[in-house]
């Protein structure tokens, strides 16, 4: 594993809506001149789509608050809005203040070529699916060691177990393999990673780590638990700012 300096990116995001009025982790009360929300800036900046770093930011603060993940849970975000050519895997160790990690990983076969544009839980359906899953324990298949995950989002990624949806290095997940066909290799609904350290990475990420597969659906936009939860922070912190920003008669 290595630290990587956010400010690096060559790709910057688009315009919308700040993020850094989530106060992370629990609850805690930020300055304009914080650490944290320092750190917010900086995500801000990479490759990230700004909408999947909301979600993934406000998923971990809520489970985090719930007890369902510790403070020292990393937070992984596959943005499958972006081309499977990108780096699109972010490793983001929240109580640090860091991105520790970032690299290719492969989408479903059924979910599209160059872009993910197909999802589904069913079994046997070779596609990837969207939401919020925590890290599990690992074993030895056919793919060598290998990350169980657990989707915490019925309907949506709930039958990852059952599908046998895990965390796995394959060869197709290369740059040599980008160059030879213009994209990446797909998996059978697996977030595939390179070959190249992938054993540094699931032994960093297993048991109780928070992933989040993103990518602007509408299905799961709509429907989504944790999308509505969301919405309803983000109503909640600009009702909270303009009280704060009210001057007295």
């Amino acid at each position: 594993m290595y630290k990587l300096l956010l400010f690096v990116f060559f790709w910057c995001l688009g315009s919308g809506d700040s993020i850094v009025s989530l106060n992370m982790p629990g609850n805690e009360k930020v300055d304009e001149g914080s650490e944290w929300l320092e750190f917010l800036h900086t995500l801000e900046q990479t490759p990230i789509d700004k909408e999947a770093l909301h979600l993934a930011l406000s998923g971990y603060k809520n489970l985090l608050a719930q007890g369902d993940i510790s403070d020292t849970a990393r937070l992984i975000i596959a943005d499958f809005s972006l081309e499977s050519h990108h780096e699109r895997l972010f490793i983001i160790n929240i109580k640090e203040r860091s991105l520790e990690h970032i690299s290719l990983v492969s989408h479903g076969k059924n979910t599209g070529l160059l872009n993910a544009e197909n999802f589904s839980n069913a079994v046997s359906s070779h596609k990837s699916s969207l939401g919020f899953y925590l890290t599990a324990e690992t074993y030895f298949g056919k793919h060598g060691l290998s990350l169980r995950l657990d989707g915490l989002e019925k309907g949506f990624n709930d039958k990852a177990r059952e599908r046998a949806i895990v965390i796995h290095a394959a060869g197709y997940v290369s740059c040599e393999f980008i160059e030879k066909h213009g994209r990446l290799g797909r998996s059978h609904g697996c977030p595939a990673l390179p070959v190249e350290n992938y054993e540094d990475v699931i032994h960093t990420i297993k048991q109780g780590s928070l992933l989040f597969i993103y990518a602007p659906e509408e299905e799961y936009r709509r429907n989504s638990d944790f999308v509505k939860q969301s919405n309803i922070l983000a109503v909640n912190a600009k009702n909270e700012s303009k009280q704060i920003n009210q001057k007295p008669y």
